[in-house]
């Protein structure tokens, strides 16, 4: 079967057991000016919490609006594995393109925090551009679910304070030793937190403090990684253990 075209309906706009649903704005721009889609195509609606399902284009009321008769629908439960990245904020150019590679490779969330050798400041809350990427990559691969999107402000002492809603929480950390290579199936044991520092890399007394507050040192390996680097490899040796599982 050929893969339909998805488009994003958010959650608060998701049609009753008898609605219709109602595209508008890019999304329905992009189905009407760009597909140039007519009354009868199908498409694919997710609305990014596990929700997504089949529509048939029923109207087209508008140049960016049309409507949408379900023909089926899915919902699957939100996963209850995997890994949330909290990366140090910096700069760098290539935020937008792991934002991407976090939906593709199923990542739970990815925060933002405020760490001693962060490049600006976090913003105080995640940015509508975030999000627009999530979806396109989530439609790209068909995912049902966006990964939450969460800024953390008060440094170290921030992500302590959300720690507490993960089943294991980890750092990686150039100074760890060998004996603390990050196995895949770690990740995996439940809702697992990640912690990497912005480019500038962590200071020790960050390090520290969160190895007080019952967060375990991890090693990606002897060579230091970038910022990206270390990030995608954390999320592809979790997308491989819950693969194999």
């Amino acid at each position: 079967m050929t893969r339909l075209n998805s488009y994003h309906l958010p959650q608060e706009r998701w049609p009753g057991p008898n609605g219709a649903a109602e595209l508008e704005g890019p999304e329905a721009r992009h189905l009407l000016g760009v597909l140039r889609a007519r009354v009868g195509e199908t498409v694919r609606l997710f609305d990014g919490v596990g929700r997504h399902g089949i529509f048939e284009v029923a109207a087209i009321t508008a140049k960016t609006r049309a409507e949408l008769c379900r023909i089926s629908e899915t919902f699957e439960p939100a996963p209850t594995r995997g890994v949330t990245l909290a990366l140090g904020w910096n700069k760098s150019s290539r935020r937008d393109w792991l934002l991407e590679k976090g939906v593709e490779l199923g990542a739970l969330g990815i925060l933002f925090w405020q760490a001693a050798r962060s490049q600006g400041d976090v913003p105080d809350e995640p940015k509508d551009s975030w999000l627009e990427k999530c979806v396109q990559a989530a439609k790209q691969c068909q995912s049902a679910w966006l990964p939450g999107l969460i800024v953390v402000s008060g440094g170290v002492d921030g992500l302590i304070r959300v720690a507490r809603d993960f089943d294991g929480c980890y750092v990686l950390y150039e100074g760890a030793g060998p004996q603390d290579l990050l196995a895949p199936e770690i990740l995996v044991r439940g809702r697992s937190l990640v912690v990497l520092g912005p480019e500038g890399g962590l200071e020790e007394r960050e390090v520290a403090r969160l190895a007080q507050a019952g967060f375990v040192s991890m090693s990606l390996g002897p060579s230091p990684l970038r910022w990206e680097t270390a990030a995608l490899s954390c999320l592809s040796l979790a997308h491989h253990a819950l693969l194999k599982t």
